[in-house]
């Protein structure tokens, strides 16, 4: 059964895998047998030193930087890959950004940036991808979307509107793509320290807060979205498509804290 959960064989393209999640899941990807990833980051530099590392174990790589907001530098990406490595069997887009304010001041500027990020950079990504898949008739893609697609807070609008953005685009492509024998899912972090949340783990109050909101009592590592991703991306998950599976530890089980007298 274990081989069920293998990559053998696949080339995996990792977009933001200079950090965080996108790191791990690339590293992950080439410890889980892919025979190529290639990974591709806005920060070059930082790309590049992970795909040098995923080089020295043996694993075929390539690397690149990438703006996902920029549809044909999205296309050209993705094509470079298949021209690189033969063919393209998994997708994974990580990127977003996060504006915490207050709806009454939001600048257009600021939810524009945010929206162009967030969903015109991964529909970039799943009509890029979509392309390629449906042609071949394989493959599988996730997108990153979060527990803020149901579950919210002040100053979190148009993050939480762009994450339940992807949800939808998620099941749209599913939908339309099932045919072709493409499959697309939504991975749904909770709190995990990333780049995106040091401004929360630099806020010992805040940091904390979310600590202790989730029944684990902590925050998760980016190493605990490797599973998750993987998962999705593999013939476990072959019957699997157009959903949103959540590595929350459980934070959207949870109705308050306070634990009854008894219990």
């Amino acid at each position: 059964m274990s081989d069920l959960f293998r990559l053998d064989g696949k080339v995996v393209a990792v977009i933001g895998a200079g950090s965080g999640i996108g790191e791990a899941v690339a590293i992950g990807a080439a410890r889980q047998g892919a025979s190529a990833v290639a990974c591709f980051d806005v920060n070059e530099p930082a790309v590049a030193a992970v795909a040098g590392g995923i080089r020295d174990t043996g694993v075929a790589t390539s690397h690149g930087a990438l703006d996902i907001a920029d549809e044909r530098a999205v296309e050209s990406a993705l094509g470079a890959c298949v021209d690189t490595h033969g063919r393209l069997d998994a997708v994974v887009c990580t990127p977003a950004i996060n504006v915490r304010k207050p709806i009454l001041k939001y600048s257009g500027e600021e939810f524009d940036r945010v929206v162009r990020v967030n969903l015109r950079g991964n529909f970039n990504v799943l009509q890029s991808a979509g392309r390629i898949l449906t042609r071949q008739r394989s493959g599988s893609i996730v997108l990153v979307s979060s527990i803020r697609s149901l579950v919210t807070e002040p100053g979190q609008s148009v993050y939480s509107m762009s994450k339940a953005g992807i949800v939808q685009l998620v099941r749209t492509a599913a939908t339309e793509w099932a045919v072709d024998g493409v499959r697309v899912n939504a991975l749904g972090p909770g709190v995990v320290e990333t780049p995106l949340t040091a401004q929360i783990k630099n806020d010992a109050a805040w940091y904390d807060a979310y600590a202790k909101k989730n029944p684990m009592q902590r925050w998760a590592q980016p190493s605990e979205m490797v599973g998750p991703t993987l998962f999705l991306l593999s013939d476990a998950a072959s019957y699997v498509t157009g959903t949103i599976l959540f590595a929350d530890g459980g934070w959207l089980a949870a109705d308050g804290r306070f634990t009854p007298p008894g219990m």
